[in-house]
C-alpha cells in the first residue's frame, strides 16, 4: 500500500491516518505458518515541526505451538514501529529514516518487514511451562512422570555409596 505524503510535507501539524489488513499466511517460521489471521495495521504520518514521523501498530492472533509441551495455542501479537520519512538522506548511516519515492512510502513493505523481524524465535504457552518428559513423553504440566532418573556414569560409584547409606538407616 503506497501512501502519498506530499500534501503534508510542507504543512506542520498536519497528519494522514491509515489502516489496512495484511496477509502474511505465506510466511514460514521453522516449518510452521503461524500467521493465519490477517494482520491489522493502524497508524499515521504526522508533520512534526517540518519532519515527517511515521508510526503504526500491527496486530494479529498467531496460531502457535509451544516449544516445550508441543500444545497448540493462540498467541496475540502486537508490534509498534516508528521512523522518520525524508525525501533525501543527509546521513547514510541512519536506519530510523526511510527514503520517500516520488513523495510516497510503501506501508505494506515496512509493516511486513517490521512484523517478521519482531517474531519470537521461541514460543511458549506460558512462562512456567514444564514441557514433556524426554523419557516417557508425559506432559509435565498435567502430571509427574514415573521415569527413574539416570545416574551420570561418572558419579555411579558415589550413587552406590548413597544407596548403602540409605539401606543401613532403614
Amino acid at each position: 500500500m503506497l501512501l502519498d505524503v506530499r500534501k503534508i510535507i510542507n504543512a506542520p501539524g498536519e497528519r494522514i491516518a491509515f489502516q489496512f489488513d495484511m496477509d502474511l499466511s505465506d510466511v514460514d517460521f521453522g516449518g510452521r505458518r503461524p500467521i493465519q489471521n490477517p494482520v491489522v495495521v493502524t497508524g499515521d504520518v504526522r508533520n512534526v515541526a517540518g519532519m515527517l514521523l511515521l508510526s503504526f501498530e500491527a496486530s494479529t492472533v498467531l496460531k502457535s505451538v509451544c516449544d516445550r509441551c508441543l500444545k497448540p495455542f493462540d498467541q496475540p501479537k502486537t508490534i509498534r514501529y516508528e521512523c522518520m520519512l525524508a525525501e533525501e538522506l543527509e546521513d547514510e548511516e541512519s536506519d530510523d529514516i526511510i527514503l520517500l519515492e516520488d513523495g510516497a512510502v510503501d506501508l505494506e513493505d515496512l509493516a511486513r518487514t517490521a512484523f517478521i523481524l519482531d517474531m519470537d524465535t521461541k514460543t511458549l504457552c506460558s512462562e512456567d511451562c514444564k514441557g514433556i518428559c524426554p523419557g516417557c513423553g508425559v506432559d509435565l504440566n498435567q502430571g509427574t512422570c514415573t521415569c527413574k532418573k539416570e545416574v551420570d556414569p561418572r558419579l555411579a560409584v558415589l550413587a552406590k555409596l548413597l544407596d548403602k547409606d540409605t539401606g543401613e538407616k532403614k
